[in-house]
């Protein structure tokens, strides 16, 4: 098939993208590096290929960025959306969509798809706006499209500034004497990116509607230097300095029965199995470095 992959280099993008080409794909990505997607034209080019499925992950994603630089967030997520809702329009292209965790301080745990819609920042607002978007051109113009809601995302190659990769830099950095971050409490369902593109595969043969992407438990940013300090076999100090980011919320967890039922998914790698495999990268790459 034929497959275009917006947002091909970022974190989701990179794994996608290699799964595909081995899966025997012929890859068409689209990223920074070739074009700004807040064009409307951006992917007429593609127009004359005769794509077969679409995913649609390019976005602004940092959420303390979101607060600070707002106006980028609704500009790239929400225009760059409108680009790829065009071109699925004219072309009756199947579309695969990446959203977010737009559900706010949670009414109810574990959270279904049902849970009320509240974003609690911008970048969160963006792409409930994004969503609502592929939601009306589904609806009105009969595309085939599937939404995921992925809950916290991590794997080996995620950015430095999430808190998964912090926390093991932080550990192996002799630097540094004690682990300090904001605050010890907030508890995160964490899902592993070799099992969100177990899921992102999946929606190629169809399955339209929307799905959350979980685990389906919590794990607290103090639970997470511990599992991290038992893996490594490295003990350092730590602390959290009690600073709530702006919106916090405290515990959240994904229900994924409905996933589940409708594309026999679910999350195959343990937290303690894909941290062992952010460990492991971690320090292939340091040695390499040396």
């Amino acid at each position: 098939m034929n497959i275009l992959v917006t947002g091909s280099k970022g974190f989701i993008g990179t794994n996608l993208v290699t799964r595909l080409n081995k899966d025997g794909h012929n890859v068409y990505d689209y990223d920074l590096h070739i074009g700004d997607l807040t064009h409307l034209q951006a992917l007429d080019n593609y127009s004359k290929v005769g794509i077969d499925h679409i995913f649609h992950l390019a976005g602004k994603t940092y959420v303390p960025e979101s607060w600070s630089n707002p106006g980028m967030f609704y500009s790239v997520n929400v225009l760059g959306t409108n680009t790829v809702l065009e071109f699925c329009r004219k072309t009756r292209t199947p579309l695969t969509y990446i959203s977010s965790y737009l559900y706010g301080s949670p009414k109810y745990l574990p959270i279904d798809e049902k849970h009320p819609i509240q974003p609690s920042n911008p970048y969160s607002h963006s792409k409930h706006i994004a969503e609502q978007m592929v939601n009306y051109f589904t609806e009105t113009f009969q595309l085939k499209t599937t939404v995921f809601r992925p809950f916290n995302a991590y794997g080996p190659g995620q950015p430095s500034h999430f808190i998964i990769p912090e926390i093991i830099s932080k550990t192996f950095d002799s630097a540094v004497s004690e682990i300090v971050v904001n605050d010890l409490r907030p508890k995160r369902d964490y899902i592993y990116i070799d099992d969100i593109v177990d899921a992102l595969i999946l929606s190629i043969s169809g399955h339209p509607g929307i799905y959350n992407l979980g685990s389906g438990f919590s794990t607290s940013i103090q639970e997470l230097i511990t599992l991290i300090s038992q893996t490594t076999s490295v003990c350092k100090p730590f602390k959290g300095l009690n600073i709530e980011r702006r919106g916090e919320i405290f515990d959240l967890y994904a229900d994924i029965t409905y996933i589940n039922k409708a594309m026999g998914w679910a999350p195959k790698t343990l937290l303690q199995t894909g941290i062992k495999k952010c460990i492991d990268t971690f320090r292939k790459n340091n040695s390499e470095n040396r």
